[in-house]
C-alpha cells in the first residue's frame, strides 16, 4: 500500500494555523510589516557548516547555480537599507543533510527585525512573543561565560586554544587537533552544556569568533564578545538573534573567512553576495534582528517530541 496520508494529527496542523495567525496578530499590533522574498536566490550563506541546496538550470540555456535559501536574512537586509522600517517574514528555508528529530530538510522559520531597537529589547519582544504562543514562564538570561564557568569550570573567552583542545579531547574523546577554536566550543556547548541549561533560557555574549553578522564589543570583563543571543526551550535551540553588524568591510572580511574554512573542510564553493556588501555599504540603519525556528514551537505548543509530528508531510514522506 502506498503510504499518503499526513504525518502530523489534524490537531496539530489546527494548532500550527492557530500560532501562524497570533504571531501575525502580534506584529500586526506592533505595526511591523510583513514582506516576502525570493526563496530562490543567486547566492547563499558562506557559513562553513551548512550546505546549501543548488538549483541548476533555472531557465532554459541560463548555466549559473541557484540556491534554495538557507535563511531570508541576505533579502530582507536589502529592504532595511532601503528604508523600509520594522520588518517580519514567515518563510521556507533548506539545508541540505539537515534530517532528525528536530531538523528537516525544509522547514519554516520566522524572520524579523526592528531599527533602532538594541540587543536587550529584541530579547525583550522575543520573550514577549513566546509567551503569547505558549505555556512558558519568564525565560532566564544567561552569558555563554556564566553558561561554561558553571558547568565545565572554564572561561571560554580566556582559555588558552591549547588548553581547550586539551580539556575537549579529555571530556568528549575527540582525539583531533584540526578544529578550529570555536568549534571546539561548539561541540562542549552541545555535548555537556547544553544538557545543564534552564529548561528556558536566553545566551548571550558569544566569543567573538562566533558574530557571524553580529556587531563585537568588550563585555565587563574586557573579553571581545558577539552582540548575539540565542534562545533554548526543552532542550532545543528555538532562536538566534544579532544586533546587526553594518560594517561592510569587516563583513567581508567575515565572509572571506568563512570561504576559506569551507575550502579547508572540503565543502562547496559559495559565491559573496555583493548586494548585501552594497547595501551594508550604503547607509545601513543600526538594528537588532532574530530568525525564530517555528516548528520546534510548535512542537512545543503540541507536546511532539519529533519534528514529523507537526509537519503535514515531512521530507521522508514527499
Amino acid at each position: 500500500m502506498v503510504d499518503w496520508e499526513s504525518k502530523a494529527t489534524t490537531e496539530n496542523l489546527r494548532i500550527r494555523a492557530d500560532m501562524l495567525a497570533m504571531i501575525r496578530n502580534f506584529f500586526a499590533r506592533r505595526d511591523v510589516l510583513e514582506v516576502e522574498t525570493p526563496l530562490l536566490t543567486s547566492t547563499t550563506a558562506t557559513d562553513p557548516h551548512l550546505e546549501s541546496m543548488t538549483v541548476a538550470e533555472v531557465t532554459k540555456g541560463d548555466q549559473r547555480s541557484y540556491y534554495l535559501q538557507v535563511s531570508p536574512e541576505f533579502a530582507m537586509k536589502r529592504l532595511l537599507a532601503s528604508g523600509i522600517g520594522p520588518i517580519f517574514q514567515i518563510c521556507k528555508a533548506f539545508r541540505q543533510d539537515e534530517q532528525g528529530k528536530q531538523h528537516n530538510p525544509e522547514f519554516t522559520l520566522l524572520e524579523w527585525y526592528r531599527p533602532g531597537l538594541s540587543m536587550w529589547q529584541l530579547m525583550d519582544e522575543v520573550e514577549e512573543l513566546v509567551r503569547e504562543i505558549i505555556d512558558c514562564g519568564e525565560i532566564a538570561r544567561i552569558t555563554y561565560r556564566d553558561l561554561f564557568q558553571d558547568t565545565l569550570g572554564i572561561d571560554p573567552h580566556t582559555i588558552t586554544t591549547e588548553e581547550l583542545v586539551d580539556k575537549s579531547n579529555q571530556l568528549l574523546d575527540i582525539n583531533s587537533s584540526n578544529l578550529k577554536r570555536d568549534e571546539y566550543l561548539q561541540l562542549l556547548l552541545s555535548h555537556l552544556v547544553e544538557p545543564k541549561m534552564p529548561e528556558e533560557c536566553f545566551v548571550y555574549d558569544y566569543p567573538a569568533g562566533q558574530a557571524a553578522l553580529a556587531t563585537t564589543e568588550e563585555d565587563q570583563q574586557g573579553a571581545l564578545v558577539a552582540k548575539r543571543f540565542e534562545l533554548f526551550l526543552h532542550g532545543m535551540e528555538i532562536a538566534n538573534a544579532y544586533f546587526e553588524l553594518t560594517d561592510a568591510d569587516e563583513q567581508r572580511k567575515r565572509f572571506a573567512n568563512d570561504l576559506t574554512r569551507r575550502q579547508e573542510l572540503g565543502r562547496s564553493e559559495y559565491p559573496v553576495d555583493e548586494k548585501l556588501l552594497a547595501a551594508l555599504d550604503s547607509g545601513f540603519p543600526q538594528c537588532s534582528g532574530v530568525a525564530v525556528g517555528l516548528d520546534r514551537l510548535v512542537m512545543i505548543a503540541t507536546g511532539s517530541s519529533t519534528i514529523d509530528q507537526v509537519l503535514a508531510f515531512p521530507f521522508k514522506s514527499v
